[in-house]
């Protein structure tokens, strides 16, 4: 369940339905970018437009707007879907969470970014229903992937790998900035003997960077047939929105499983302070295939995004609990990692 707080109602809001909005799906795995690129995206959005953002998790948390400094960029409208359930056709939350964005955020451009665990073959399946015909404008699959990867079996021998790259549209090789030699090279040559290179633009991305005009390109992989028992966009339902029970011992745990991997996640009581320099060398000694969290310290909430190459510590704005997720194998001990991380809580 997400407990994010929901987003303002937009001022003067016209009650015309709502057509033709140019929407795009970024895709990639674990640790690609995903969230990077969407933020510079977002710092380069026209003042005058309003964009909705659908974010799927594959953990049930939810960390992902949070880490994209929600309500710091004028006209940006987030919202979450926890537990990796964007990626079922059928999938009620994903359908819910995206009438009720579009029904208050009634935005000029959507990005909607799945889990690095889901299918996006799936994904383009649901917004190419009926309902959806009208209200979306579907252009360019932007499948983000690390040329740093290629050399890894644990990469290209999973199915979702290889799935995202080959609805893509447009590839970005994200984190080019980190490259060594041969690596955009060894790339172009697997896309080009999987036969995806050769109708396919490869765009370089690095610290996150993308020119908007590539949201602008058409889509060639939209056009997927699905079942008509998806929900009309033109009736959202409500989500439940609110601070959690939290048991006596101050926080709630999460757990989720699929494609191989396990995600643990826990949110905090609002009251709950962390050491930063504790946490900070928590976080950073553990090895997992990806870390985000969001935590209250002695000094301002910090946000953490880790994968094996890279950490990124930022400032966040006030949130209204802190959480934490990673994503794993099933070796990784979880309940010795929550004991130190309770640890590192400072007692007044």
């Amino acid at each position: 369940m997400n407990y994010r707080n929901p987003f303002p109602m937009p001022e003067q809001i016209s009650p015309e339905p709502i057509s033709g909005v140019p929407t795009n799906i970024v895709t990639g795995f674990l640790g690609a970018g995903k969230s990077t690129v969407i933020q510079q995206l977002i710092s380069h959005k026209p003042a005058s437009e309003r964009w909705a953002i659908l974010i799927n998790e594959f953990g049930e948390v939810g960390l992902d707007a949070s880490l994209m400094s929600e309500g710091k960029e004028s006209g940006v409208f987030f919202r979450e879907v926890p537990g990796g359930c964007m990626c079922c056709v059928a999938g009620i939350p994903m359908q819910m969470a995206l009438n009720l964005l579009l029904a208050k955020a009634r935005p000029h451009r959507l990005l909607i970014e799945p889990t690095g665990l889901g299918h996006p073959r799936e994904v383009l399946a649901g917004l190419s229903a009926e309902h959806y015909r009208d209200v979306l404008d579907i252009r360019a699959t932007l499948t983000l992937v690390d040329a740093r990867k290629i050399g890894d079996e644990r990469y290209t021998s999973h199915d979702t790998f290889n799935e995202q790259l080959e609805v893509a549209d447009i590839i970005v090789a994200s984190k080019a900035d980190a490259y060594g030699e041969g690596d955009l090279e060894n790339l172009q040559q697997y896309l080009h003997a999987q036969r995806w290179g050769q109708d396919k633009p490869l765009v370089p991305s690095s610290h996150g960077r993308l020119a908007l005009e590539v949201l602008e390109a058409p889509a060639g992989s939209a056009s997927i047939s699905v079942g008509s028992n998806v929900p009309s966009p033109g009736a959202p339902s409500e989500t439940i929105d609110a601070m959690p029970e939290f048991p006596p011992e101050g926080f709630l745990r999460f757990r989720n499983e699929g494609e191989g991997f396990v995600s643990h996640g826990w949110i905090f009581e609002p009251s709950w302070v962390f050491d930063l320099a504790r946490l900070r060398s928590l976080v950073t000694s553990i090895q997992v295939e990806r870390l985000k969290a969001a935590m209250k310290t002695e000094h301002q909430f910090v946000g953490w995004n880790i994968v094996p190459e890279t950490m990124a510590q930022t400032d966040l704005p006030e949130q209204p609990d802190s959480r934490i997720e990673i994503i794993c194998n099933s070796d990784f001990d979880a309940r010795s990692f929550e004991r130190a991380l309770v640890a590192t809580r400072r007692i007044a």
